[in-house]
Parts: C-alpha cells; sequence; structure tokens
C-alpha cells in the first residue's frame, strides 16, 4: 500500500486537482454556487460557539425555536427514569448564489442511550428512493416541468411525540433554577429514535388532508390529479422537499398551504439534494456529485494523486484470500459504502464498486489497492454525471 495513503497524506503536487475541474461551461450564478460549498469552519462544542457573535445568535434562535414550539418542560427526574443526553451541532447553510445564508445551531438528543419498549418504540420512516428521484428527473427533464426545493425548518420538532422521554438539560442553558432538573420531552427532537417516525407520520397527515395520494412503491411519493389533467409531485427525504408537475398554480398553492402547517424556506428552483448537483439547461437536466467526489478524494488525502483513465486494472484478479497483508475492515468498510452511494450518479463505476464490496469481510492490501484505483479514477472526472436529455 502507498505510503502517502497510510498516513492518510498525499504531498504530490504533478497532478493538481485544479487541472481536473472546470467551471467554464457553467451559468455565473451556479458557477458561484458549485464553488462556495466549501468548507467554513465550524465550532466543535457550545463553548467555541459562544465566541463567535454568529455562532451564539445561531444557538439563541435555535433555542427560542424550541421554546416557542413548546418542545419541553423542565421538572425533576421520577425514581427509576434515566435521562438521554443531548449535545449541538452546527453547520452553515447556504444560499443559491453561493453566498452563506445563516449558520446553523441544532440541538440533537443522544439517541443511542435509550432503551426499547420503556422510552421509544416504533422507530421505521421511509425516505426517498434514489432511483425515485432519478425517475423524478427524468420526468422533469422530458416533460418540461418546474423543479422545487422546500426545506422544512426543525422538522422533527413537528412530531408528537407519545412516549415519556427525559433529557439532560442543554449545554449552556443551565441555571440556578434548573440545577439537578431535567427536560420532560413533550414533542420529538433530532436524535431521538423515534422522531423520523413521528415527523414523517405527521407530513402524511397534512399532505393526505390536501388530497395527495401516497405511492405504494415509494411511500415518499405524493401524487394529485387534477379534473383539468394535470398533476402535482412531493416527495420528501426528511426534511428536504422537491416539488414538481404540471400545475405551477396549484403548486404554488401548496406552497402557501404546508407554510400555514409547518416552517417552511422555499429554497428556488432544485440545485442540491442529497449530495446531488442539479443542473437545468436547454439540454436538459445534469445531475452530478462534484462535491461529493472530491470530499472523498480529500478525506482519503488522494487530491494530489496520479489520476487514472479507467476504474479497475483489468490484468488483476481480485479473490477472497490473496496473501496480502490485511488492512483496517472499518475504514475499507466505509470508504467501499460511500463509492456505493457515488454509483448512482456514476454508473462508470458501479461494475468495479461492486467487485471490492465483495470483500468487506476480510479486505487486505491487494483489495485496498483497487479502491485506490477508484478514486484515482475519479480523479480524473470528478464532475462526470448523469443527463436526462429534454427530448421536447
Amino acid at each position: 500500500m502507498p505510503i502517502a495513503w497510510r498516513k492518510g497524506v498525499r504531498s504530490c503536487t504533478q497532478h493538481p486537482i485544479g487541472n481536473f475541474i472546470s467551471y467554464d461551461k457553467l451559468s455565473p450564478t451556479f458557477r458561484a454556487f458549485t464553488s462556495s460549498i466549501t468548507e467554513i469552519q465550524v465550532p466543535q462544542n457550545i463553548q467555541e460557539a459562544f465566541k463567535y457573535p454568529k455562532w451564539k445568535a445561531a444557538v439563541d434562535e435555535e433555542v427560542r425555536a424550541l421554546e416557542k414550539n413548546g418542545t419541553w418542560e423542565i421538572t425533576d427526574l421520577p425514581r427509576g427514569k434515566k435521562p438521554v443526553g443531548c449535545k449541538w451541532i452546527f453547520t452553515v447553510k447556504y444560499k443559491a448564489d453561493g453566498n452563506v445564508d445563516r449558520y446553523k445551531a441544532r440541538l440533537v438528543a443522544k439517541g443511542f442511550t435509550q432503551s426499547y419498549g420503556i422510552d421509544y418504540q416504533e422507530t421505521f420512516a421511509p425516505v426517498a428512493k434514489l432511483n425515485t428521484v432519478r425517475v423524478l428527473l427524468s420526468l422533469a427533464a422530458n416533460l418540461d416541468w418546474s423543479l422545487h426545493q422546500l426545506d422544512v425548518k426543525n422538522a422533527f420538532l413537528n412530531g408528537d411525540l407519545e412516549e415519556e422521554v427525559y433529557m439532560d438539560i442543554p449545554a449552556g442553558l443551565e441555571t440556578t433554577s434548573n440545577f439537578n432538573k431535567v427536560c420532560r420531552l413533550r414533542k420529538s427532537l433530532y436524535g431521538l429514535k423515534q422522531s423520523p417516525r413521528a415527523w414523517f407520520e405527521r407530513f402524511t397527515k397534512v399532505v393526505k388532508g390536501y388530497g395527495f395520494v401516497q405511492c405504494q412503491s415509494d411511500h415518499t411519493l405524493f401524487v394529485k390529479h387534477f379534473p383539468e389533467g394535470k398533476l402535482a409531485i412531493i416527495i420528501v427525504y426528511v426534511d428536504d422537499i422537491i416539488l414538481t408537475g404540471d400545475h405551477e398554480e396549484k403548486i404554488d398553492l401548496l406552497k402557501k398551504l404546508l407554510t400555514k402547517e409547518f416552517e417552511i424556506k422555499d429554497l428556488g428552483n432544485l440545485k442540491y439534494f442529497l449530495g446531488m448537483e442539479i443542473a437545468r439547461s436547454k439540454k436538459g437536466i445534469a445531475v452530478s456529485q462534484r462535491k461529493y467526489v472530491l470530499d472523498l478524494l480529500n478525506e482519503t488525502g488522494m487530491l494530489g494523486c496520479k489520476p487514472a483513465e479507467t476504474p479497475m486494472d483489468t490484468t488483476v484478479k481480485l479473490e477472497e484470500s490473496d496473501g496480502s497483508a490485511p488492512v483496517d475492515k472499518g475504514r475499507y468498510q466505509r470508504l467501499v459504502g460511500k463509492l456505493i452511494y457515488l454509483s448512482h450518479t456514476r454508473p462508470d463505476i458501479g461494475f468495479s464498486v461492486s467487485v471490492v464490496s465483495q470483500f468487506m469481510n476480510n479486505p487486505t492490501e491487494k483489495h485496498m489497492t483497487a479502491v485506490i484505483r477508484i478514486l484515482r479514477y475519479l480523479k480524473m472526472t470528478p464532475g462526470k454525471g448523469l443527463l436526462s436529455k429534454n427530448n421536447k
């Protein structure tokens, strides 16, 4: 295995990543967007956040939303009950033009400390299938439908909590009045095992109330047919919503109706969804995971590696027991898992990924070298993706 890989850093500069990325064919707006969804340093804990006014304001905004929603009430911990912990997560949200929209602080419960049958029951909640999203994009391209994206602010807080759950006082909110007390949760919170289910049940109930029919092959897809022969479609992935169809008036009305039920933010035309970058032109809709690829190369220290023209070495046959030294199983599985997700928009690596995924149990250096080969190929073509042509 290359020394640079083992160290996690690659110092090679003979093949800079800039040689393989081009923004020339992008519109000015989309160019600004794709070049700006990069890294901004975020705090790792509440103490760091309080040092910066923008992050402190984000924490205050989250606390106000939680209190306004009646998420909890302060009380003593009943005998025999154990509270779940919680932590703050910080992220940066971007506008469509690539500029920073807002700094987001989110309070997340440590759901891994919950006990089945005591403070949670059912947890399953469906999420949109990527194949459904791809079909929807293809339909929109062929039928010239618009694609709108909505974001539900604090989506999980809209779910009603049926179980009796207690949580520690969040860091940064401790006072003398709540010393040795806990939060009795009345609404679901991010991180709780039952939160996704509670939120999706609430969303489904609201959407069905507007006359939409839930699809049986993908329960996150909702369709409504109108008397004039037109239709509107909703697909939801946790708190991200895509709206499309050929009835713009009804789509606009739906946005207003959803805004009455939830705190909705209209993100405009669909540009970024589940790590996929969506660009539209007269030719159709192009979908790529350029940022995802660059983040993967950066994470593995492969940004400066020598690119490969093919994703697999056809002269090498991979076998279960090849005599080479074993490698870190967890790291191998994580890398291959990320490549599997990437193959949804990169069918050119599909076969290679299916081969290396056969050795998840006992990976060796030879298997890892094959994974590195795929990464080197991605370095050559980070922006490749799918194009759904407009056949009109």
